[in-house]
């Protein structure tokens, strides 16, 4: 769960950043689009490297959805007798966030290749040019209130999930260390979040032609 988890993460910071490409308008985020089609060429197919981070994505999808799974499982046949009474505190908050916020990113996923790679779901009109769909999407309100809502999951997830992560790589050898690997998780969260939400709010209030 920590080696798919690490993926995912460096994936999103490259598509965190892929995405900041529409602040520098519709031309240059449509070049950037048309590039990672055509990237390694002729060494490599046209999508060959799309296709490669595909089958990657969802071999680490599959790993992490198991992984999480066997968890959880795992965690429920630790106890054969239910606890009586449950104490609140951060320690089930996270958890409760992990199980059903991942299954919100799941949801999420499926949502966000159907609208923006497939096209079977629209916000605004269909558009061929990469650019147009996404300046169009964030246009309304609503389209950057789901995507909103999907980065606060993701947030969650990611803020417990880096720290959960860095434990059992075994990261965590001092009260020092295991400070600097919050802080860590805050930051890298942080940068992500904000690097998502920057181009849906900035199309929104009409920061990008």
């Amino acid at each position: 769960m920590a080696a798919s988890g690490l993926f995912f993460i460096g994936y999103l910071l490259l598509h965190m950043y892929g995405n900041l490409m529409i602040l520098s308008g519709r031309e240059a985020f449509d070049e950037y689009a048309h590039h990672i089609r055509t990237f390694g060429e002729p060494m490599l197919p046209e999508k060959g490297l799309l296709w490669v981070l595909r089958i990657g994505l969802l071999a680490a999808l599959v790993a992490h959805v198991w992984s999480g799974m066997a968890l959880w499982r795992r965690a429920r046949g630790a106890r054969s007798v239910r606890y009586v009474k449950k104490r609140a505190g951060y320690g089930n908050f996270y958890a409760a966030a992990m199980r059903w916020g991942g299954l919100a990113l799941l949801a999420f996923v499926a949502f966000h290749l159907m609208h923006f790679t497939w096209q079977t779901v629209t916000i605004g009109e269909a558009h061929a040019s990469p650019a147009a769909r996404v300046i169009d999407s964030f246009s309304h309100w609503w389209g950057v209130g789901i995507y909103a809502l999907a980065m606060f999951f993701l947030g969650m997830h990611l803020l417990h999930g880096i720290w959960g992560a860095a434990m059992t790589l075994g990261l965590n050898t001092s009260l020092r260390r295991a400070e600097q690997i919050r802080l860590t998780s805050i930051v890298i969260t942080t940068i992500i979040v904000v690097g998502f939400l920057i181009p849906p709010f900035a199309i929104l209030f009409g920061l990008v032609d």
